[in-house]
């Protein structure tokens, strides 16, 4: 690893993490390790990591609004929630928050790295590859900016929105299944992340809303078919 990428881990465990830190930095990660939310809001302002590890549950600030605050400042970073809580609500609590993913504890280090390693490659893609620009309808997409122009007025998309409207873009007209979609986009194929991708799906549809030639179509059972 030529330029290595900054963690910062929010665990209020001391013990799980130090595990972690360790682990991470066996890998070739540095690693700012924080005992609670707020300090790690701290952190996360002078130092800007590459990608955030949050614990739920921490004093002084939850991991929940450590995303929003986080998510304020960079749709871009990868935000990974360290949860011992399985409940579906609290699950698309934390996607609601701004979280990319999460990980059940307990888990093992070799989960969380392949975790970890699935956002590293997306970034690299992002830096590496040369993104063209999409004229839909009479509205104009541009990846590189996170930016659709449309209806004279201009919106600036979230990274999640932008990744999600490119791959739609690239396979115009095709019946795109849901595990296809999550595959691509996220890492996995999971009943919460899907549940996330079909409320960015209808912010895309409002986003495109005065194009009459653009559609996300919704193929029951299957997943969507973008045409424009």
């Amino acid at each position: 690893m030529t330029e290595k990428t900054t963690i910062l881990v929010a665990e209020d465990d001391l013990q799980l993490g130090f595990i972690i830190k360790d682990g991470l930095e066996e890998a070739g990660f540095d690693v700012i390790n924080c005992p609670d939310g707020e300090a790690a809001w701290e952190y996360y302002q002078k130092k800007k990591p590459g990608l955030c590890i949050l614990d739920v549950n921490m004093p002084y600030r939850d991991g929940y609004s450590l995303a929003k605050k986080i998510r304020q400042k960079s749709d871009v970073v990868p935000i990974l929630f360290l949860t011992a809580k399985s409940l579906e609500e609290d699950k698309l609590k934390g996607f609601d928050a701004g979280a990319d993913d999460y990980i059940l504890k307990p888990f093992s280090m070799k989960e969380l790295l392949s975790r970890i390693q699935v956002f590293i490659r997306r970034n690299k893609m992002l830096i590496q590859d040369k993104r063209k620009n999409y004229a839909l309808g009479k509205s104009l997409f541009y990846p590189e900016e996170l930016t659709l122009l449309t209806n004279n007025k201009s919106i600036l998309l979230t990274e999640r929105e932008k990744e999600l409207l490119e791959f739609f873009c690239t396979h115009p007209n095709k019946v795109l299944k849901r595990e296809e979609i999550l595959s691509h986009i996220w890492g996995k194929n999971d009943y919460f992340l899907g549940r996330s991708m079909d409320v960015f799906v209808t912010r895309l549809r409002k986003h495109l809303g005065n194009e009459p030639l653009v559609s996300i179509e919704t193929i029951h059972g299957i997943g969507y078919r973008f045409s424009g």
